[in-house]
């Protein structure tokens, strides 16, 4: 029941990768809060999203969603980062937020360019402070795929220093049809940010329709909730 589940808000959800997300928590039966800079944007997004999937969902701007939920995802562009998480930081301290950018900088976009800060998900750490359950997550996974009904066979990679937000996150990755791994704590989280950008080559040499990752020889079970 939507009632005992947390409220998800998806900050960027107007985006590429937020809008697959969010369509994919509507249909198992999350309510959600669509983000935006814009608020009527976000309100059209979410109508819009309401209409196709028969979920609960509303828009608002980006600070107004972080506020309304329980749990956000950030799927913004790295050069939006850090401003949109100084907006919404007051809204979400002690919640779990799911960072998932990368440092694809262009043009040269499949090359592992990091940043000085190490990652983005130190920069995400350093912006919203200690207060935040931060968990990264969802890098390696094509947009593109998640908008469509289909099995996506790719692993998505969990970064964060409590098991137990790593564990919420995992969950949600669950009912997206998406199988999700404890891959350590937030430092670990630049591998997947790299990744990214190797996956992106990947996709150019081979022409392949969003390359993705596959973790071998493991069972996601109670053993993997120790980690």
């Amino acid at each position: 029941m939507a009632q005992d589940r947390p409220v998800i808000a998806v900050v960027g959800g107007t985006g590429k990768l937020g809008a697959g997300l969010a369509r994919r928590l509507a249909k198992a039966g999350y309510v959600l809060v669509i983000g935006s800079r814009e608020a009527g944007r976000a309100q059209s997004a979410a109508s819009a999203l309401a209409r196709d999937t028969g979920g609960q969902v509303t828009g608002q701007a980006n600070r107004a969603a972080a506020a309304a939920a329980d749990i956000v995802i950030v799927t913004v562009p790295f050069a939006s980062q850090r401003a949109i998480l100084e907006d919404i930081g007051p809204a979400v301290q002690g919640k779990i937020v799911v960072d998932t950018t990368v440092p694809l900088v262009p043009p040269k976009v499949a090359r592992v360019q990091l940043p000085p800060e190490g990652s983005a998900a130190e920069i995400a750490r350093a912006t919203l402070g200690e207060g935040v359950r931060l968990v990264a997550a969802f890098h390696n996974v094509a947009a593109h795929k998640l908008i469509q009904e289909i099995e996506i066979d790719c692993d998505v990679l969990v970064f964060g220093d409590q098991v137990a937000a790593r564990e919420a996150v995992i969950e949600l990755a669950a009912a997206m049809e998406l199988r999700g791994v404890h891959a350590g704590p937030l430092a670990n989280a630049v591998a997947a940010e790299a990744l990214t950008s190797v996956l992106v080559g990947i996709n150019k040499r081979y022409q392949a329709d969003g390359a993705g990752i596959r973790i071998t020889g493991i069972d996601p079970g109670p053993a993997a909730r120790e980690a």
